[in-house]
């Protein structure tokens, strides 16, 4: 069974990044990837880990997630958004643009390898 996941753009996500609204931004990208740059806020939930990292970071199933990954083309994203869903969570979102998006924005990032 395909799931459609809720779509949110770049503008969405940021205005819950300014906005006192809690949410969870799951970057899927490899941990490595992850610690290079990732989204303010973000957690690192790869989809190999999903079953495993999703209980101990995200406890209530009712916390609204956005997932993204690298851009348009990435699959993780996909990956973990569904897998979240099949585990219970109710209010997952999909940011497709992802980082690359995020960072042609000129938004800022977290990480080892961002300029200041």
């Amino acid at each position: 069974m395909e799931l459609a996941l809720v779509e949110v753009d770049r503008e969405t996500v940021w205005a819950r990044m300014q906005s006192d609204d809690p949410f969870v931004l799951v970057d899927a990208l490899p941990p490595i990837a992850f610690a290079a740059s990732r989204l303010p806020g973000a957690i690192n939930i790869p989809p190999g880990s999903v079953e495993g990292r999703a209980e101990r970071r995200i406890p209530d199933l009712d916390t609204d997630v956005v997932v993204y990954c690298a851009n348009p083309g990435c699959e993780s994203s996909h990956e973990v958004a569904e897998r979240l869903v099949a585990l219970g969570y109710r209010n997952v979102r999909h940011y497709a643009g992802g980082k690359e998006d995020w960072r042609d924005a000129g938004l800022p990032l977290e990480g080892g390898r961002v300029s200041s």
